[in-house]
């Protein structure tokens, strides 16, 4: 029980500390309406199921015992934030939306998408389940033992991520109707979101 509770606490830590994941389900959910912060949120936990396989099947340990390929990745995840920036500051007011203002099914897949690749290429939960989720499985059990109990732990923090994720994206809705209700509001918020995710970019290069 005791080394339960120590993994829901850091992963429960690893969800709430703002992050590429977070700030993506929020500002998506603000700026494109709940639909998209759900679907986002579902993007974005599609990405850590593929982290709990990478990681259970041993294939994750290729990017961090190799520094130049921990490097890579680093880059190309606040490359993908720099592009996601500069799209949402180009971006029309009202552009990506469909009938009675709901996104299009277009845009959703590319939310979806778009969450996906954020979580894949965030570093810091790469290193969480490499670094803690083997901290949590008890030492000489047999290899298969080891992965199905790093699988339960990994299902585990994908259920609590989720729940916690779709609240974001529940709170990104409500700041939406306060933030971008006219024009104006929504190119304001356009401008908030790209200089956060440039911000978010910048962070690894500085």
């Amino acid at each position: 029980m005791t080394s339960l509770a120590g993994f829901l606490a850091a992963s429960l830590a690893l969800v709430a500390v703002p992050g590429p994941n977070l700030v993506y389900i929020v500002t998506r959910s603000a700026q494109d309406g709940r639909r998209a912060g759900l679907v986002s949120a579902l993007g974005v936990e599609t990405g850590t199921l593929v982290h709990v396989l990478l990681a259970v099947g041993g294939l994750a340990t290729l990017v961090t015992d190799h520094p130049l390929a921990f490097t890579a990745l680093r880059y190309a995840g606040a490359g993908y934030l720099g592009y996601l920036g500069v799209r949402t500051l180009l971006r029309r007011p009202g552009a990506a939306a469909g009938a009675e203002g709901a996104p299009a099914p277009r845009r959703l897949l590319r939310v979806y998408g778009d969450a996906v690749l954020v979580n894949l290429l965030n570093p810091k939960v790469v290193l969480f389940f490499l670094a803690f989720l083997p901290q949590f499985v008890p030492t000489g059990l047999p290899a298969g033992q080891t992965r199905a109990r790093m699988l339960l732990l990994g299902v585990v923090f994908l259920a609590l991520a989720l729940a916690l994720d779709l609240g974001y994206a529940l709170l990104g809705a409500a700041l939406a109707g306060r933030l971008g209700g006219t024009p104006r509001g929504q190119r304001r918020l356009s401008y908030a979101v790209g200089g956060v995710y440039l911000g978010l970019a910048a962070l690894v290069f500085a």
